[in-house]
C-alpha cells in the first residue's frame, strides 16, 4: 500500500486558516471531519488534513523556502475547475502566482495553478490529465 495517512499542518493564526485553508479545501473535495478549539480535520480519499496551533511553534510565520515543505499540491478536477478556483482565490486570503505562465509554470505537459495564502504557506492545484 502506498499513500499519505495524513498530513498535520502547525499554523499560527487558527482562524485565518480556519477561513483561507477551509475554502480551499472544500474546493478540491475535501469535507470537515472534525474541529475542536485548537484544530480541525479535512478528509478526502482515505487520507486527512489537519490544521492545528501548538505551544511548541517556534515562530509566527511560515517560510516554505526554508528547509521542510514548500508546498501541497491537490488534485484540482477538470482544467475548467482549476480556472474558477484560480478566479476566485484571492477573494478567499489566496495570492495567485506565476500569473505570467499560467497555466504551465510547471511546463506545458503540466497544467495547474500556484497560490500563496496569508501565511505564506503555498499550494498547487493540478488539472486532472486529459
Amino acid at each position: 500500500m502506498a499513500g499519505f495517512h495524513h498530513v498535520e499542518v502547525w499554523v499560527a493564526n487558527l482562524e485565518e486558516a480556519r477561513a483561507e485553508w477551509g475554502w480551499l479545501l472544500r474546493q478540491v473535495g475535501f469535507t470537515l471531519e472534525s474541529e475542536w478549539p485548537e484544530g480541525q480535520s479535512w478528509a478526502a480519499g482515505g487520507a486527512y488534513l489537519t490544521l492545528t496551533t501548538s505551544p511548541n511553534l517556534t515562530g509566527p510565520a511560515h517560510d516554505r523556502r526554508s528547509p521542510g515543505v514548500n508546498h501541497l499540491a491537490f488534485k484540482g478536477g477538470a482544467a475548467d475547475r482549476v480556472d474558477t478556483i484560480m478566479a476566485d482565490a484571492q477573494e478567499h486570503g489566496w495570492l495567485p502566482l506565476y500569473q505570467e505562465r499560467y497555466p504551465h509554470a510547471g511546463g506545458s505537459g503540466h497544467y495547474a495553478g500556484w497560490l500563496e495564502n496569508s501565511a505564506g504557506f503555498k499550494a498547487e492545484i493540478v488539472a486532472d490529465q486529459s
